[in-house]
């Protein structure tokens, strides 16, 4: 039977979807409808004031938080690397490298992306960024379209999974707070904290999994489509300028990415000390190569400054609508939705992926993990789901959501900037079978959850 407080719940929860597919600033509408809420429950007796008066300490403790520090600081690495033309180099460097294999641009295309996708974060940003830098290359060279399309989208959506990501850093935070919470009620006062390492750590081999399964993907079109990705045509004095353009170009780079997420992985270093080194890295590179300008830098810092404002104005309005769906009872009755689900653990985890699902057609990542997530996450870890292992599984979850036709969230962005002589049908029938890869790639981390859990107890435990 539902009660009073239930129902104001539910259609708050359901309000709040609504407005933020209207297209209304999200921030703004999230709070709003916060108060109103809490308003209408005050009204009927079932909401008091006095549980937002932890209100301020929360902003205070999103203000303070060091691991958070890191986002600002990764946001500015991405964009120092791609402003600075490090990024296009790389990619046209990887290119010449393998560019002389059926496929091989497609090859540098993924591995090229991976890296960007580490370095920036955030999906939109690196399928901007690929789609300028990438996609006339790949066409020029004769690639189909839609291979061309599906490789540089998929390549971007593993900005969601491949640390250090800011996605990963929020849902670590947010999960650390309600496994707290849910293993106090559980009566276990001494559990360990999740780190934002431990997240990344649990990330590392099934993001490694899905980029394995796009080059393999890129190697059989190769054998049985061979005219669908032609082997680069590659100058003498390309071939002789290669190994310099490698070591200048390549290298670097590659050092840099590799020893901020391996001082995180191994513990020698936090997220946010890791990611001022990756700051001082990036443009000491830039500089280096002489690809910093002033412009470029204006640019790359102002980009930062807009990206972090308006996710953290989400993540504080976000602070609201948490306290005021708990006041009214919603997680409670979340929690026995839940418990109640046919399936058991089984069917709660299924319901939730669902929805989160279905949601990354509408809305952007941190929208979705700062609602669902403290909304979900506590009743899920008191059913006994891993919180390493469910932080990853979102991730997954909501990367395949961002590519699946129609309405994926990476093909919007690359319909925008990809010339009109690419079809939006050539667009959505090349992400299909990436798509397929990436339910693949979902499927083996629901079967064999040591593909998140093994790394994390070999490094930082």
């Amino acid at each position: 039977m539902l009660t009073t407080g239930d129902v104001i719940s539910i259609v708050f929860f359901l309000s709040t979807l609504l407005v933020l597919l209207s297209g209304l600033p999200i921030a703004f509408s999230l709070a709003g409808l916060s108060l109103i809420f809490a308003g209408i429950g005050w009204l009927f007796g079932v909401f008091d004031f006095s549980t937002l008066f932890n209100l301020p300490l929360r902003y205070f403790g999103t203000m303070t938080n060091e691991v958070l520090v890191a986002v600002p600081l990764f946001i500015l690495m991405g964009n120092v690397l791609e402003r600075s033309g490090i990024a296009e180099a790389l990619l046209i460097t990887t290119g010449k490298l393998f560019g002389a294999l059926r496929g091989g641009l497609g090859y540098s295309v993924i591995l090229v992306g991976a890296l960007l996708a580490a370095s920036t974060g955030v999906v939109g940003a690196t399928v901007a960024a690929m789609t300028v830098i990438a996609l006339p290359a790949m066409l020029r060279a004769g690639y189909q379209p839609r291979l061309a399309t599906g490789i540089i989208c998929s390549s971007a959506t593993l900005a969601q999974i491949i640390p250090p990501s800011t996605v990963l850093i929020f849902t670590a935070d947010i999960l650390s707070a309600v496994n707290q919470m849910a293993q106090m009620r559980l009566g276990n006062y001494t559990a360990s904290t999740l780190s934002a390492g431990e997240l990344f750590a649990g990330a590392l081999l099934p993001g490694l999994v899905l980029v394995a399964l796009y080059l393999i993907f890129v190697f059989a079109k190769s054998i049985f489509q061979p005219s669908t990705c032609p082997a680069m045509v590659i100058s003498d004095e390309e071939r002789r300028d290669l190994l310099r353009d490698v070591v200048i170009s390549l290298l670097p780079p590659l050092l840099l990415i590799v020893a901020v997420l391996g001082s995180i992985l191994v513990g020698i270093a936090t997220p946010t000390e890791s990611a001022s080194i990756g700051v001082f890295g990036a443009t000491l590179l830039a500089i280096l190569n002489r690809k910093l300008s002033w412009r470029s830098a204006l640019e790359a810092g102002r980009n930062t400054i807009v990206t972090t404002a308006m996710i953290f104005a989400i993540v504080l309005a976000a602070s609201l609508f948490a306290l005021t769906f708990r006041g009214l009872g919603g997680e409670h009755m979340v929690e026995q939705a839940l418990r109640n689900m046919p399936g058991g653990v089984t069917g709660a985890i299924l319901t939730v992926m669902a929805v989160m699902f279905v949601l990354g057609f509408f809305l952007d990542t941190f929208e979705i993990i700062l609602i669902m997530l403290p909304i979900c996450g506590g009743p899920l870890i008191l059913l006994g789901v891993d919180p390493i292992w469910l932080g990853v599984l979102v991730a997954m979850n909501l990367q395949t959501s961002f590519l699946t036709p129609p309405f994926g969230y990476a093909l919007f962005y690359m319909r925008g900037l990809a010339p009109e002589s690419v079809k939006t049908t050539e667009i959505w029938a090349g992400a299909i079978p990436f798509v397929a890869l990436q339910i693949t790639g979902l499927g083996m981390l629901w079967m064999f959850p040591s593909l998140a859990t093994w790394l994390p107890s070999v490094l930082l435990h």
